[in-house]
């Protein structure tokens, strides 16, 4: 029985000039749900991102990860008829990413008010380090350095060693689910007033200024209040959370290491129970969590103690058993062979060619949320560059053979 295809924002079009992860993100997230998203790649290299992490060809698996679901168009945008093609997608677009340097679409004659004449409706959706307005717009900035003006880079790692990185571009990420967000708020305001017969919506409610340092700032929690409050300035504090105990990693016998999260005051007893510790759920300093964080060592002293004489399996078994939250800390191995992941169609395998050899049943992470049970398919990868360049400008624009050449910047002219 063929799966009825689930695509809310089929009919929606997007043109995305983003480069690297945040804005990419943000097309991707709305690709994944039906939506047509036009990437426009510089000629020759293409987005930066294919080459990061590339191990063989031309085209990254993460380039591939990230620009899924979209359409590849080649555009110079230092020419005349690239800004012009520009200009033609996105009268004919709801939605534009980007995410260059504040000032960068104005220089090129592609700023809000240029974008707004071609396409009174049109929602531009803007990401970059600092916003569109403020002291620090026009400075440049990766996320790395966002995660660390939004505070939570002094937040990781050990109190006793210099704040480190994760190891994935979360701010990039967030920053990309806030644009997404954005965008489709800004959306449904533009369909609801024309239900509403209530008149268009105004450029400036849709510019969305989405700003790397103030999406990592807005997931900090009570970070500013506690401070201002009580002139509490959280710290490091390796693998435990700030004020919540006892939750952290463990090494157990075979050198694996689970994560428990047993400071819920049912689940601490329950906890202390099946590490034979009955003394600490029964201590009454310990019934609350702030008493048990006040004593965070003692505790964890305790519960290593015990993992350290049990292989993981049998120490998550015990847990489970005893209904207390705990898992083991998943590698790429471990999630590719997760009966829980394939279960919801999470991981999604498709051939992959390298341009010298092809890699058969490369395994792609599933579309979130999920919607009817399982992922929703990925239609395709992140696209080879400008492969869809042709098909988007002759039959979308009516573009001929001269005029793709131009605007696309290809050295050999296509012959009419």
């Amino acid at each position: 029985m063929t799966q009825t295809r689930i695509a809310p924002l089929e009919g929606v079009r997007v043109l995305e000039l983003g480069n690297y992860i945040a804005a990419p993100t943000a097309g991707r997230l709305l690709a994944d749900f039906g939506a047509e998203v036009i990437k426009v790649e510089r000629p020759g290299t293409g987005d930066e991102l294919r080459n990061w992490r590339l191990h063989k060809g031309d085209t990254s698996m993460l380039y591939r990860t990230i620009n899924r679901n979209k359409k590849s168009v080649v555009l110079d945008l230092r020419t005349e008829a690239g800004k012009k093609a520009v200009l033609a997608l996105a009268a004919k677009s709801d939605i534009l990413l980007e995410n260059f340097r504040p000032g960068t679409l104005e220089r090129w004659g592609l700023g809000p008010e240029v974008l707004n004449e071609a396409n009174p409706d049109l929602i531009i959706t803007r990401i970059s380090a600092f916003g569109q307005t403020g002291p620090l717009s026009e400075r440049p900035g990766f996320a790395a350095v966002a995660e660390a003006y939004g505070g939570f880079r002094n937040l990781v790692g050990d109190p006793d060693r210099p704040p480190v990185r994760v190891g994935v571009s979360i701010g990039d990420s967030i920053a990309g689910l806030y644009a997404a967000f954005g965008a489709m708020m800004s959306l449904y305001q533009r369909e609801a007033r024309r239900r509403d017969v209530a008149g268009a919506v105004p450029l400036t409610e849709r510019i969305i200024d989405v700003a790397l340092n103030e999406a990592m700032f807005s997931m900090m929690e009570s970070l500013i209040p506690d401070y201002q409050a009580y002139g509490v300035d959280r710290q490091r504090v390796g693998g435990r959370m700030e004020g919540i105990a006892p939750s952290n990693a463990y090494i157990c016998k075979d050198g694996a290491s689970i994560v428990v999260a047993g400071n819920g005051d049912s689940i601490y007893q329950r906890y202390m129970q099946t590490i034979g510790r009955p003394d600490l759920a029964e201590d009454p300093t310990l019934q609350t969590n702030a008493g048990r964080w006040a004593k965070r060592e003692e505790l964890d002293q305790a519960i290593g103690a015990w993992t350290a004489e049990l292989d993981a399996a049998d120490a998550l078994a015990a847990l489970d058993d005893a209904g207390v939250p705990a898992g083991p800390i998943y590698t790429a191995a471990d999630i590719s062979t997760d009966t829980q992941y394939a279960a919801r169609n999470m991981i999604q395998k498709f051939d992959v060619s390298t341009g010298e050899e092809l890699l058969p049943g490369v395994g792609f992470p599933g579309i979130v949320p999920v919607i009817g049970d399982q992922s929703l398919p990925i239609r395709n990868l992140g696209p080879d560059l400008g492969e869809n360049t042709d098909e988007i400008l002759r039959g979308l624009l009516n573009m001929d053979s001269g005029e793709i050449t131009a605007a696309s910047g290809r050295e050999e002219a296509l012959q009419p």
